[in-house]
């Protein structure tokens, strides 16, 4: 039986900065029953923010230095060094685990304990808890993963458990239970710091972490029940912990707004204010459609149409992606038809090819500097790059606009080219993407994500040019954004088809196909015949 039996404190006790002040013996469930040490510990996940951000900050920075508690702010102070001896012990062990395929939880304590790289304690029944814990978080690894101790993580698992043990455990256990840190963490976690963070818990620590997106970094480990939990009622982006008490200070009335836009303006609510979701990410949902059906939805607000939804920060929008073939036997039909379609003012009409540029010059090097570990791009890096060339957008649309293009490369729905590897086609779309047309951006900047959708009419009678692969290559990514786009095509020949798989696609035939007719709308009257009415992009 373990020696130290730390018990949760409940997350909402008023008391919590009181008890945190008194040493372990002095808190009221302290208690020692034979070598069995019982008392009270903190283990808390904050999650989110209070309505009145700067409120959660100051309380944050208040806390972390309040100089009547023991605070260990871990996640800017976690030491990583680690000596060459510790090292060269760790990698011995490593490699008797990879040669015998796979150590069992006792076989590997034990090497531990032999190289001496578990912390000593005077204290036996201590020492004896500290082994046992560590224990008990390697058989959590090991069971969580399919090859075990065999799992590429493994060797940086236990090489920063181990450095992390002795950098920081063998300091804060010697006056255990008589004194004890408050381990702060703030933000992100690694795979290794989720696990030293739970092993603290298991030895008793008093360990609060928190994070302002609402991310539940110890989930994989600790569950998701409300034991231990507090979510807040706001989130906002993750930003460095603050070096300096914040200063501005909300007024009641805008303190009262808040808290109403809370309540009121919720992701399920459908009362969005204007540009509420300007920070979340727009992924697209293709809607499949009749023809028909797509007079009577295309004008319809996003969150009116069929599977719009907010979540996890992201904002899925219904949209078109139809290629309509021929014209109808009334002609005049046809184009009234067409005329609604360019009602709205976020629409742009395209009828001279092609309309996007080739970039040329080798992308390889920005491409491959912004890949993350698992290999797709990484939003982040992209913003954060000087080749980057969409930085005067706002932020949010950023983004959206750079997670758009990670999802779109790594699909590469492009057809390819013969000879052309996936890996040559996801580099040709990540080129094409960084030389989106500045109408579309425009287009893009008026787009609210729960309002009207932006449309593209393509209209193409070979009469001014072929659409070409650069063409395609950016309707690819509008589609993913959450554009609408509806392609012309009154001859009835191939042009998208060439470079996109018609199953990503909607096609809609229809009475005769006809040459050479300039575009053209009629008014919903029938009264006049007005060209070139849109806004076009020059080739």
């Amino acid at each position: 039986m373990s020696a130290i039996n730390p018990k949760a404190i409940d997350i909402n006790q008023h008391e919590w900065l009181s008890i945190l002040k008194q040493p372990l013996k002095l808190r009221q469930s302290y208690q020692v029953e034979g070598e069995t040490i019982q008392f009270n510990q903190i283990a808390w996940r904050i999650l989110g923010t209070n309505i009145d951000e700067d409120e959660y900050f100051e309380n944050l920075y208040e806390l972390a230095h309040d100089e009547s508690l023991n605070v260990i702010l871990l996640s800017d102070d976690l030491n990583k060094t680690i000596s060459n001896d510790m090292l060269q012990a760790v990698q011995r062990i490593v490699t008797i685990n990879t040669a015998e395929n796979g150590l069992s939880v006792n076989r590997l304590i034990a090497f531990l304990e032999g190289e001496r790289l578990i912390p000593k304690h005077e204290n036996q029944n201590i020492h004896i808890h500290i082994r046992e814990q560590i224990k008990s978080v390697l058989s959590t690894f090991k069971d969580s993963q399919k090859n075990g101790f065999l799992d590429s993580n493994f060797r940086r698992i236990i090489v920063d458990l181990v450095k992390w043990l002795h950098n920081h455990v063998n300091e804060w256990i010697e006056g255990f239970p008589n004194r004890s840190p408050l381990i702060l963490w703030y933000g992100d976690t690694t795979l290794s710091e989720s696990y030293f963070l739970y092993l603290l818990i298991l030895l008793g620590f008093d360990v609060a972490i928190f994070h302002p997106e609402g991310k539940d970094l110890l989930a994989h480990l600790l569950g998701t029940n409300s034991d231990g939990i507090k979510i807040l009622p706001s989130t906002t982006s993750l930003v460095p912990f603050p070096l300096e008490k914040p200063v501005r200070k909300s007024t009641v009335a805008h303190r009262a707004t808040k808290e109403i836009e809370k309540l009121l303006h919720t992701e399920d609510s459908l009362l969005f204010k204007p540009w509420q979701f300007r920070n979340y990410a727009p992924r697209s949902i293709t809607l499949k459609t009749t023809f028909d059906e797509l007079f009577i939805l295309h004008k319809e607000r996003a969150m009116l149409r069929p599977n719009f939804q907010v979540k996890d920060n992201s904002v899925e929008i219904p949209v078109f992606f139809m290629k309509i073939l021929g014209v109808t036997k009334n002609h005049r039909e046809y184009w009234e038809k067409v005329g609604q379609l360019t009602e709205s003012s976020l629409t742009l009409k395209i009828d001279k090819f092609p309309f996007t540029q080739l970039v040329k010059g080798n992308q390889q090097y920005h491409y491959q500097n912004a890949l993350g570990r698992d290999g797709l791009l990484d939003p982040h890096k992209m913003l954060a790059s000087n080749w980057w060339r969409y930085k005067e957008l706002p932020s949010g649309l950023q983004f959206g606009l750079a997670s758009a293009i990670s999802r779109y490369v790594d699909r590469a729905n492009i057809k390819l080219l013969p000879n052309e590897t996936k890996a040559q086609t996801q580099l040709f779309l990540f080129s094409q993407s960084m030389n989106i047309p500045n109408e579309i951006l425009r287009l893009l900047q008026q787009f609210d994500y729960t309002q009207q959708v932006p449309k593209l009419i393509i209209y193409n009678t070979e009469r001014d040019g072929e659409l070409n692969r650069n063409d395609a290559a950016l309707l690819l990514l509008l589609n993913e954004f959450g554009v609408d786009l509806v392609l012309l095509n009154p001859t009835g020949q191939n042009d998208i088809e060439l470079f996109v798989d018609d199953k990503l696609f909607d096609s809609h035939w229809l009475d005769e196909v006809t040459f050479d007719t300039e575009f053209q709308v009629l008014r919903a009257s029938g009264q006049s015949l007005i060209k070139n009415l849109f806004r076009k992009i020059v080739k």
